[in-house]
């Protein structure tokens, strides 16, 4: 059965933030033309047109797609649904930046389909920004989102970033105030990773910043959680929070590890055995396609043990957990008891206290349960 999930790489942006490692192609004109053609010619290769997929979820990600400007976005939407048929109620998320954002362009891609969108937000501080080289005031922030309002598009995420160095200076509770009262539908919090090839690694190496200490990564996560559980919303994922029926159902079919297609420069995919990615800088995923070949950089069938790892480590960074047996269950029994885990029959879940220890624990239980 084909996959009921689609993502759409747009590597575009118009400058790399600091702290960025993604497959992202910056430039100061957006070639939209050639991005699309080749678009429909990876899209002809691998979905021919007389099996049209229906599908449930598409995720339109970068990069920023939001730089391909609301005639661009909606001339994307055109071509995929050559290929794919929405379901009534599919859920269309389009990744934005807030400076991006305008009535008039939210109209055109409310009218293309479009009917969440993922704002980069990041921080509401204008040192934070400007440090980050994000290219949006915190001004934007706001008036980005009473844009999406009003053009019709009212299910809205935003990202935050936190745990950045100390010498910032930035206030953590401010910026979850400042989002809280902007009332989105679902939240995003990441913790600040320090990637080699980023502006953010020479900047360290060079003594300018320090990463921030595991305690304080520790109680800006966990703040975070208190503070969101009391103005209703749900930690259902290690870094993602939602009003109830407002969690995003694309991000959640990788959790549940069901198939799932990716199309453009780095996209990944699942078939629920094979898992494969595209090339990922943009110029070469671009001439492959346009020489006629499969843009597949690498793909890779899952063993057993690596299907079990998986499924263990996905079960754990949500909020519903995993079942494990009664052997398992008395081997865990400390986790419960150090306030990382709850144990409900047969069923184990993480606390927050538990999801900052995510990796660890995933680890140890796949151990436990290839040795029950």
């Amino acid at each position: 059965m084909p996959p009921r999930h689609v993502y759409v790489h747009v590597p575009f942006c118009a400058r790399r933030c600091s702290y960025c490692d993604f497959s992202i192609a910056v430039r100061r004109s957006v070639p939209v033309d050639e991005y699309l053609v080749a678009l429909e010619r990876e899209l002809a290769r691998r979905v021919p047109r007389d099996e049209r997929w229906t599908i449930d979820t598409l995720y339109v990600g970068g990069g920023t797609p939001s730089q391909l400007g609301a005639d661009g976005v909606a001339r994307m939407l055109d071509l995929l649904t050559t290929r794919f048929a929405l379901e009534p109620d599919a859920e269309v998320t389009l990744e934005a930046n807030p400076d991006d954002i305008s009535l008039d362009g939210v109209r055109r891609w409310r009218s293309a389909g479009v009917n969440r969108l993922s704002i980069g937000s990041q921080s509401f501080d204008p040192r934070v920004l400007d440090w980050m080289h994000r290219t949006h005031s915190a001004e934007q922030i706001t008036q980005a989102v009473a844009a999406a309002r009003a053009g019709g598009i009212e299910n809205l995420s935003l990202d935050l970033i936190f745990a950045l160095p100390q010498e910032l200076g930035r206030d953590w509770d401010r910026d979850l105030e400042h989002a809280l009262a902007l009332a989105p539908q679902h939240l995003s919090f990441y913790g600040l990773t320090i990637e080699p090839t980023t502006p953010l690694a020479r900047w360290r190496d060079r003594g300018e910043v320090r990463e921030a200490p595991e305690e304080r990564y520790e109680s800006e996560f966990l703040r975070a959680h208190d503070l969101l559980a009391r103005a209703g919303y749900e930690h259902y994922e290690v870094s993602n929070y939602a009003r109830p029926g407002k969690r995003s159902r694309h991000n959640s079919s990788y959790w549940r590890r069901v198939p799932y297609a990716g199309f453009g420069p780095a996209a990944h995919e699942f078939d629920g055995v094979r898992r494969r990615w595209n090339i990922a800088p943009y110029a070469g995923w671009v001439r492959a396609v346009h020489e006629g070949r499969d843009p597949l950089e690498a793909d890779e069938v899952l063993g057993d043990e690596s299907r079990r790892a998986e499924e263990v480590y996905l079960g754990l960074r949500v909020a519903e957990g995993v079942d494990i047996d009664e052997a398992m269950a008395l081997r865990v029994q400390p986790w419960v008891d150090a306030g990382w885990a709850e144990l409900d029959a047969s069923r184990l879940r993480l606390t927050p206290a538990g999801w900052l220890r995510l990796d660890a624990l995933a680890a140890d239980l796949t151990l436990i349960a290839s040795r029950c």
